[in-house]
């Protein structure tokens, strides 16, 4: 199976779907680390992807190859964490997200994962495309 967290690392910048009235949104977010099955995104409660997330919280998150020819998606549900230990290590791992959350006890600092239920990929170069189904642990 394909190696997401990897992949994930090396491109962390990506674009997360919700859904916004039965309707497609979609941002920019960055991957921030995975543990087991669980991918970790941030956001803040003030925005709207927040107010998507909670009214529905299956995702699909999309990231790419630097020179754009091979793709991955990994899909699932999302869950919130207050975890202050997971926050902290946020915060020690991304200067940009310290400098905005100062603190992880910051109330609008929205630490989420998404727990992989299934991987595609796609790869312009090769013309394939994989399916993965992620066992639950």
């Amino acid at each position: 199976m394909v190696d997401y967290n990897k992949i994930l690392k090396e491109n962390s910048y990506g674009i997360l779907a919700t859904l916004n009235d039965n309707k497609p949104k979609t941002r920019i977010l960055q991957y921030l680390f995975s543990e087991k099955n669980n991918v970790y995104l941030a956001t803040t409660n003030n925005k709207n992807v927040y107010k998507q997330l909670k009214k529905c919280p299956y995702v699909s998150f999309l990231s790419h190859s630097k020179d754009y020819l091979s793709f991955i998606s990994v899909n699932g549900n999302i869950h919130f964490t207050d975890d202050i230990d997971l926050k902290t290590r946020v915060l020690n791992e991304y200067p940009a997200i310290k400098e905005l959350f100062k603190t992880p006890d910051n109330p609008i600092f929205e630490l989420f994962y998404i727990n992989v239920e299934e991987i595609r990929t796609f790869d312009l170069k090769t013309y394939t495309n994989e399916n993965f189904k992620i066992e639950k642990l």
